[in-house]
């Protein structure tokens, strides 16, 4: 890359550095790809969640799992059929997109490919 390195887009400070792909303002903290086309590619605009059947999620959904998920650090199982409703939608650790909490076993993320729009 060139010794010039662009100013942050956010706060348009001038002591950006690179961070592997990534470059880093340190004034705010702002992140962005530094490769013009890879930016565009990486934020290409809403994003849409739908369930293992195709149905399009929105925060408040009432979803129900369609197969037993065996919760990490515990013995415990969420059963096929289990409805978890008052759904939320984020970008959360690896590909779980929604935060919940499922009656008698409290708050979780689940992956909406093994939830079903109630």
């Amino acid at each position: 890359m060139s010794d010039a390195l662009p100013i942050c887009p956010e706060c348009s400070g001038e002591h950006t550095y690179e961070m592997g792909a990534l470059l880093v303002c340190p004034m705010c903290g702002h992140e962005w790809v530094a490769d013009e086309a890879a930016a565009d590619a990486a934020e290409p605009g809403p994003r849409v969640i739908t369930d293992a059947v195709g149905n399009v999620l929105a925060d408040g959904d009432t979803v129900t799992v369609i197969k037993d998920l065996k919760v990490k650090g515990s013995s415990t199982v969420i059963k096929v059929g289990t409805k978890v409703r008052g759904i939320r939608l984020i970008d959360g650790v690896g590909d779980h997109d929604i935060d919940c909490k499922v009656d008698g076993i409290g708050p979780t993320q689940l992956k909406s490919s093994v939830v079903k729009k109630a």
